[in-house]
């Protein structure tokens, strides 16, 4: 199911962005929407840009109704747990500092098997 969602809503976003691109530029930068016409006759400007709207606004609206639902079946298609709490067993509490300054107590990581494995740095005395 998602990944025919998720198909469905990259072809939506391949068209959304053709569509805008299609639509006629306000600053003519590029000079591709300019005022000479370059319809070929299809259709009048303000029949182009009354489709080009609508288009756009459907396929808009398509899309955020993609996005809310690929996040809402990603949302109840996985487990409530964290990626971070598979490094302690169940129902062992996890205890953080004391003190701000104070650090936390070994609790199996990956950085508390890590050990210092250069020369040591002399210290002033």
């Amino acid at each position: 199911m998602a990944t025919v969602l998720l198909v469905i809503h990259l072809m939506i976003s391949t068209a959304l962005v053709g569509v805008v691109l299609l639509q006629k530029s306000e600053g003519g930068a590029l000079g591709i929407g300019g005022s000479a016409g370059g319809g070929g006759g299809f259709l009048t400007g303000r029949g182009t840009a009354n489709l080009l709207t609508r288009t756009t606004a459907a396929l808009a609206a398509a899309f955020f109704v993609t996005s809310i639902s690929l996040t809402l079946l990603a949302r109840h298609s996985v487990n409530a747990g964290s990626v971070f709490d598979s490094t302690h067993p169940a129902g062992a509490p996890v205890t953080g500092p004391a003190t701000p300054g104070e650090s936390a107590p070994g609790r199996g990581g990956i950085l508390d098997k890590l050990q210092p494995s250069g020369p040591a740095v002399p210290q002033n005395q």
